[in-house]
């Protein structure tokens, strides 16, 4: 009996041995495919080829090696947590592209700005070909944007407004000025508006847009290849803007419509529905069912008090590229009730 029990030990002994011999022998395997791809740069099939393993398991077991810790694949002076919930946002909400700006500790909000319309400059500036028809609204933030996308020489590339001009603004951020700075640095064609965003009433409105001076403002809205636009948040009747077009009536029926932000000065609610008719049957800009149409819609929104206001433009699916800054992002999400990148 002890002989019997003393061999079985040994058995399970070399069997732990030998299945500790195979694990080691699979790990070393594991990093000489990993160093044959990584650090000599071989193609697969050529490591199929040297080693006798079909390409096939040659892929598996390369994914198995970073699955295992025997590769470990870092990206140095980048933050690869962003890239991560970059990817988590686009798949969310259905966008073509994103970018995230990390914020940085104690970091002026002048310099998080430059930062970000640096961002959205490179999108746009990527977006824009020959031959396309480009949509602006107005506002600080495409400013911003515009100033830093610098010259690109292209071919037949026509500037739309997308909405009529404020009561009063600074000149820099009118429609008129941008698109005319958009043109100049693309060498395109600009078109320009001479109407006020809100009308009096429905029958001024439509009396402007079915002018034959908005014949072709109206019909490049329907043929647009790439659109920029800003979010606003919910209308404050002390925002020194365009608000003051505004009536006291107006902002209490957005009020009791629980509008929660504009885009082209058209408000919707949390879920993106557009509010008030009467209202809309007032404003001079592109519907948001139109800007919905576009192939490439580009936004550059920040800050805590847009982010019911962007939450709802991601829903309807108004924009598909944004730019915006880490923080403005996790607010969005908290308040889609999403806890995946709570930090704990």
């Amino acid at each position: 009996s002890e002989r019997k029990t003393c061999g079985f030990t040994n058995d399970f002994n070399f069997s732990i041995r030998m299945r500790s011999q195979l694990k080691d022998e699979r790990k070393k395997l594991l990093a000489k495919l990993a160093y044959l791809y990584y650090v000599e740069d071989k193609s697969q099939s050529q490591i199929a080829a040297e080693t006798g393993i079909y390409r096939t398991t040659v892929s598996r077991m390369l994914a198995e090696a970073k699955k295992e810790g025997v590769v470990k694949i870092e990206i140095e002076n980048f933050d690869t947590r962003l890239f991560h919930l970059e990817n988590y946002i686009k798949q969310k909400y259905g966008l073509k592209a994103i970018e995230i700006i990390p914020n940085l500790v104690d970091e002026p909000r002048e310099s998080l700005e430059k930062r970000l319309a640096q961002a959205s400059a490179v999108m746009l500036r990527n977006l824009i070909e020959d031959g396309m028809t480009v949509g602006f609204s107005w506002g600080k933030s495409l400013r911003l944007m515009v100033e830093q996308v610098g010259t690109k020489r292209l071919d037949g590339v026509q500037f739309y407004p997308l909405a009529g001009g404020p009561s009063h603004i600074h000149a820099r951020y009118h429609v008129n000025t941008l698109i005319y700075s958009m043109a100049s640095k693309f060498h395109g064609e600009c078109h320009f508006i001479n109407a006020s965003v809100i009308q009096e009433n429905s029958e001024v409105t439509e009396g402007i847009l079915s002018s034959k001076y908005f014949e072709d403002l109206k019909a490049s809205w329907r043929c647009l290849d790439v659109a920029a636009v800003g979010i606003g948040g919910y209308a404050d009747s002390k925002n020194p803007q365009w608000f003051d077009m505004l009536t006291s009536n107006d902002f209490k029926k957005l009020e009791s419509e629980h509008a929660v932000g504009e885009v082209c000065c058209r408000f919707f609610d949390q879920e993106g529905v557009p509010v008030y008719p009467e209202l809309q049957e007032r404003t001079i800009s592109i519907t948001l069912e139109e800007l919905r149409k576009v192939p490439n819609t580009i936004s550059l929104a920040y800050g805590d008090q847009k982010a019911k206001a962007i939450l709802s433009v991601l829903k309807a699916n108004y924009i598909n590229h944004l730019v915006t800054d880490e923080a403005t992002i996790l607010k969005v999400l908290e308040l889609d009730g999403d806890q995946q990148f709570t930090k704990k």
